[in-house]
C-alpha cells in the first residue's frame, strides 16, 4: 500500500494532535477513579492501542477515514466524579458495562435512536457542568505558580493565533519543558516506556453503574459518536453508524479490564482525516486515518513514560493543560445548553446541579443533573 505525501502528513498530525491535546485529561479521569499510576498507565496504554487499532480496522474494512479517539469528555467526567467506595475495580466493571451499551446502541436501533433524542440542551449542558471544574483549572495555575501558570497560557494562546489546532500540544510542550526544568524527575524515567499492563478484575455495584457508566455512555454517544458521523457525513462519506458503533463498543470492553475507560468515533481528528487537505480523492483518503491509528499505537508503546512523568509533575500544572485542551468543546456545549430559550431554564438546573459535585448514594452529579434537568423540561411542557 503506497500512501500519499498529504495522507502520510494529516496522519501524523491528526495522531500527535489526538493524543497531545488531551492525555492528561485521561490520566485525570483515571486517577480520580481511584487507579494506581501503574493502572493510570494501563489504561491509557490500552486506551492508545484500542483507538489505533481499531481506527485502522474500520478506515481498511469500509475504505473509509474513520478516525477513532478515546472518549475525551468521557475522562473529564471521571475526573469531576467521586472515586467510587469499592476503589478503581467499580470503575473498570462500569467501563465494561459502558462498552456494552455502545455495542448494544449499534446493535438494537431503538437504544441508539432513544440516546439521539435526549433534548440536545439537556446533553449539552451535562456536557458542560462537567467540563467547568477542569476548565477553572488554567486560573487556580496562574494564581498557585504564576509563572509557570502564565508561561503554558501564554504557549497556548500565542501558537493558538496562528493555529488553532496546535495550541493545545504547544502548552503541553511548554508545561514538559518547565516541569522538566524545575521538577525532580524519578530515576529509570524513560526505562518506564514500555508497555505495562495490569488487569483490573471488574466489581459491579448500583451506584457506579449509575454514576459512572449510564453518564459515561451518554456523554460519549452524544458529544463524540453522533458527532463524529456528522463530520464523516459533513465529507461526503456516509456509513451505516450501527455497525461502528458495534466495534468501538467492543474495543472498549476489550480495554475496559485494561483500565481503559471507552473509545469512539472522533471528531476533530476526523476532520483532519476526511477532509480534502489530507488527500485530494477522497477514495484514498482513509490512508490518513489509518497513519494516525499507526500513531495512536506508538504512543501507546510510551504510556509508561507519559505517566511517570505527569506522576512527578505538580498535579495543578497538569490540570491547567487538561483544562486549556477542554475549553472549545466547554464553550461549544455552553453554547448548545443555552441556544434555545424554550429549554434554557432546564438546560441550567441540569448544568448548575452536574457542575455541583453532588453525590448522592454513591451516585455523581452527572446523572442527577440530567434527572433536574429532564424533570423540569418535563413539567414545564406538561
Amino acid at each position: 500500500m503506497r500512501i500519499s505525501a498529504p495522507a502520510l502528513a494529516a496522519g501524523l498530525l491528526a495522531g500527535f494532535v489526538g493524543f497531545a491535546s488531551s492525555f492528561a485529561v485521561v490520566l485525570q479521569g483515571l486517577q480520580a477513579m481511584g487507579a494506581s499510576p501503574a493502572q493510570a498507565a494501563s489504561g491509557l496504554m490500552a486506551l492508545s492501542i484500542a483507538m489505533g487499532l481499531c481506527g485502522m480496522l474500520l478506515s481498511l474494512w469500509r475504505r473509509m477515514p474513520i478516525s477513532i479517539a478515546w472518549s475525551t469528555p468521557g475522562a473529564a467526567l471521571l475526573a469531576a466524579s467521586a472515586a467510587p467506595s469499592g476503589g478503581f475495580a467499580e470503575a473498570v466493571g462500569a467501563f465494561l458495562l459502558t462498552g456494552a451499551l455502545i455495542v448494544a446502541a449499534g446493535l438494537w436501533k431503538p437504544l441508539g435512536r432513544a440516546v439521539a433524542s435526549i433534548p440536545p440542551p439537556l446533553a449539552n449542558a451535562m456536557l458542560a457542568g462537567v467540563l467547568l471544574g477542569l476548565c477553572l483549572a488554567p486560573v487556580r495555575a496562574v494564581a498557585e505558580a504564576p509563572a509557570m501558570g502564565l508561561a503554558i497560557f501564554a504557549a497556548w494562546a500565542l501558537v493558538g493565533r496562528l493555529n488553532r489546532l496546535l495550541a493545545v500540544p504547544a502548552a503541553v510542550l511548554a508545561a514538559l519543558v518547565l516541569i522538566g526544568a524545575t521538577v525532580a524527575l524519578p530515576p529509570g524515567l524513560l526505562a518506564a516506556a514500555g508497555p505495562a499492563p495490569v488487569w483490573v478484575w471488574p466489581a459491579f455495584s448500583p451506584s457506579a453503574m449509575l454514576g459512572i457508566a449510564l453518564p459515561l455512555f451518554l456523554v460519549t454517544m452524544a458529544s463524540q459518536n453522533i458527532p463524529g458521523m456528522a463530520v464523516l457525513n459533513a465529507n461526503g462519506y456516509r456509513p451505516a453508524p450501527g455497525p461502528l458503533f458495534t466495534v468501538t463498543g467492543a474495543f472498549t470492553l476489550l480495554g475496559a479490564p485494561l483500565g481503559g475507560h471507552a473509545v469512539n468515533l472522533a471528531a476533530i481528528t476526523a476532520a483532519l482525516c476526511a477532509s480534502p487537505e489530507a488527500e485530494p480523492d477522497p477514495a484514498r483518503r482513509w490512508q490518513a486515518a489509518v497513519v494516525a491509528g499507526a500513531v495512536y499505537v506508538g504512543f501507546g508503546l510510551l504510556a509508561g513514560t507519559a505517566t511517570a512523568f505527569v506522576d512527578a509533575a505538580p498535579p495543578i500544572l497538569i490540570q491547567a493543560v487538561a483544562g486549556l485542551a477542554l475549553l472549545g468543546a466547554f464553550g461549544a456545549a455552553l453554547q448548545g445548553a443555552l441556544a434555545a430559550p424554550e429549554g434554557r431554564e432546564a438546560a441550567v438546573i441540569c448544568f448548575l446541579v452536574t457542575a455541583s459535585g453532588l453525590t448522592v448514594a454513591g451516585i455523581s452529579g452527572a446523572f442527577w443533573g440530567l434527572l433536574a434537568g429532564g424533570g423540569m423540561l418535563v413539567l414545564r411542557r406538561g
